[in-house]
């Protein structure tokens, strides 16, 4: 992005732009000069209209656009190296994240099969004891069954308790939810409330007014501010020197050249002797 040049609005910025607009147009009725708003033009061609020109709209802010922006960027910047630091490519976070999901593979995993084992061993020690007469290992798969249905009772209290645990530490962890505004720092606040002025103050209403002013005009014809570059016109006319005593203008006289042909010297008998 050319810093001599304003900056095109950013996709992450649109929002903003479209919140600022939507603001102007509800409450366009508390403005005199924008109580045109439904008689020619309603709020919705107006939106439309706008979101037309977003270019031409934002470009009256460009400067504390570009002010805002490039504060942001600086506050960014520490935010992501940090980031970076303790991703999922670092030494440091790689064994925490492995033995939590080791664990989770346990708490899920474990219920399920000691449940399975406890269905399967009860049910065909059942179904041997069944038989006249029963096998002697019929009661052993019963009591393994049994005690499979202890660990599956128990696995399933150890899970819960410990989605109780997780959820008490993330809740307690968690930053409460606060406005965006209120986390910026001072700086960028500040430039990012200018950005707002500007933009609605030198570029939307402006812009509003125009089309309020003459709906048939085409978006690139209004320009919410002059540039200041722009060479001002004379303040005065090519006189006309023409007066209506004169009657109507006939044709212009012509002019040809006069005739410069050489005389006619003669012959050699006009030689001097």
């Amino acid at each position: 992005m050319h810093m001599n040049s304003a900056p095109h609005l950013l996709a992450e910025d649109r929002p903003e732009y479209e919140r600022i607009l939507d603001d102007a147009l509800r409450h366009a009725h508390e403005r005199p000069d924008l109580a045109a708003v439904g008689e020619r033009l309603n709020a919705v061609q107006l939106r439309t209209m706008a979101l037309d020109a977003t270019e031409l709209i934002t470009s009256t802010a460009a400067t504390e656009y570009r002010h805002y922006v490039r504060a942001r960027e600086e506050l960014r910047g520490p935010a992501e190296e940090a980031d970076q630091d303790t991703g999922p490519g670092s030494g440091t976070a790689r064994p925490h994240q492995s033995g939590a999901g080791a664990g989770a593979v346990v708490t899920v995993l474990a219920p399920v099969l000691a449940g399975t084992a406890a269905f399967i061993f009860l049910l065909a020690g059942y179904l041997l004891r069944l038989l006249d007469p029963p096998p002697s290992f019929a009661s052993a798969m019963v009591s393994a069954g049994w005690f499979f249905a202890a660990v599956t009772a128990a696995a399933i209290l150890v899970a819960a308790a410990g989605l109780l645990i997780a959820a008490l530490r993330n809740g307690s962890t968690s930053q409460p939810v606060e406005d965006p505004e209120e986390e910026l720092p001072e700086d960028v606040a500040r430039a990012r409330e200018a950005w707002r002025h500007a933009l609605l103050e030198r570029g939307i209403l402006p812009f509003l007014r125009d089309a309020l002013a003459d709906p048939e005009a085409a978006p690139a014809s209004r320009t919410p501010l002059r540039s200041a570059n722009r060479i001002p016109k004379i303040g005065y006319s090519r006189p006309d020197f023409s007066s209506p005593d004169d009657g109507p203008a006939g044709p212009r006289p012509t002019f040809t050249s006069p005739d410069f042909t050489s005389p006619d010297f003669g012959g050699p008998e006009h030689e001097l002797d």
